[in-house]
C-alpha cells in the first residue's frame, strides 16, 4: 500500500515558505561569495599598485649582522637590467640545477620566462663596503677592515649577492604572497640573511592584506626543506601533492609549503578544511 501525503492549508504554505527561504539563502550565499571574490581581487590589485614594498619597512633596508653588511632595494620583472638578468640566471643554475636534477633543462626555460614577468616583484640584495674587480670568482675574503667580494656580479657598483622574487596570487580563494625564488650566493649563506628576508616577506604579506605566505620546495633540496619547516615553522600545505593524493605525489618532485595568518587561511591551506562548512 502506498502512502500519499497531502498538504493543505497552513501546511502547504509552510512548505512553500521554506522553499522560498532556501532560494533566498542560495541567492544571499552567492552574493556573499561574489563580494568576497571582489575583495580578494582588490587586495591583490592594491598590493601590485605599490612600486616599492620596502617603503613601509625602513628598518629592513639594511642588514648588518654576523659579519655581513648588505642593503636591499626593490625591482620588478619588467625593470631588470641586463646585468641583473644575467646574474639571476647564473645564480639559479648554480643553486637549483642539483635539486632539479634531469628536470633542470626544462625548468630553466620556465624560470627565464617567470624572471621577466610583469607580475614578478623583486628584492635585490647588494653587499656593502666591498672592493672587487669585475668578473671575479665566488669567494669572500676579509683583509683587515676591507671586504673583498668576488662573486657572480660582473657589473659596477655594490655587488649583488642574493635576490628574492615574489608575487601576489589567489590560492584557494584567498590572497597570498607566493615566494617564487629565494636565492643566496654561497658566500652569504649561514649568516641569517635568508631568515631575515623571509621575515620581511611575511611583513609585506601582512601589510598588503595577504592571508598567507606560500612557496614551492624541491624534495631533493633537503637543506631548504629543513630551513622552512624547522627554522621558520612552515607547514606542508593541504594543496601540496603529498597532501592531496599520496599516490600521485609519488611522481611529483616538490612540496608546497605555507604559513597562514588567520583561521580561515589555516583551515584551507594548512588543515585542508573548507572554512565555510565548519
Amino acid at each position: 500500500m502506498g502512502i500519499q501525503t497531502t498538504l493543505h492549508g497552513s501546511g502547504l504554505s509552510s512548505f512553500m515558505e521554506r522553499k522560498k527561504l532556501t532560494g533566498k539563502e542560495k541567492k544571499l550565499k552567492r552574493k556573499e561569495e561574489l563580494m568576497k571574490k571582489k575583495a580578494v581581487d582588490e587586495a591583490v590589485k592594491a598590493a601590485y599598485t605599490k612600486q616599492d614594498h620596502l617603503v613601509d619597512f625602513p628598518a629592513f633596508r639594511n642588514y648588518d649582522r654576523n659579519g655581513l653588511a648588505v642593503r636591499l632595494e626593490s625591482s620588478s620583472g619588467e625593470h631588470l637590467s641586463g646585468s641583473l638578468k644575467q646574474y639571476i640566471q647564473e645564480l639559479l643554475k648554480i643553486n637549483m640545477e642539483g635539486p632539479y636534477g634531469p628536470d633542470w633543462s626544462a625548468e630553466e626555460k620556465v624560470k627565464r620566462r617567470e624572471m621577466v614577468a610583469v607580475e614578478a616583484c623583486y628584492i635585490i640584495v647588494r653587499k656593502l663596503n666591498t672592493n672587487c674587480p669585475k668578473g671575479g670568482s665566488q669567494i669572500d675574503v676579509v683583509k683587515g677592515q676591507q671586504n673583498s667580494h668576488c662573486g657572480l656580479w660582473r657589473d659596477v657598483g655594490d655587488p649583488v649577492v642574493a635576490f628574492v622574487q615574489y608575487r601576489f596570487l589567489v590560492e584557494e580563494e584567498l590572497p597570498v604572497l607566493y615566494v617564487y625564488e629565494l636565492q643566496l650566493e654561497q658566500c652569504v649563506q649561514g649568516r641569517g640573511l635568508g631568515k631575515f628576508l623571509m621575515q620581511l616577506l611575511e611583513l609585506i604579506a601582512h601589510r598588503n592584506n595577504m592571508k598567507s605566505v606560500m612557496l614551492t620546495v624541491q624534495k631533493r633540496n633537503t637543506l631548504a626543506m629543513n630551513f622552512y619547516i624547522r627554522k621558520l615553522r612552515y607547514t606542508i600545505s593541504s594543496v601540496s601533492p603529498s597532501r592531496v593524493d599520496p599516490v600521485i605525489a609519488a611522481d611529483k618532485n616538490y612540496e608546497i609549503l605555507c604559513k597562514a595568518f588567520d583561521p580561515e587561511a589555516k583551515s584551507k591551506l594548512e588543515e585542508g578544511v573548507d572554512f565555510r562548512t565548519e
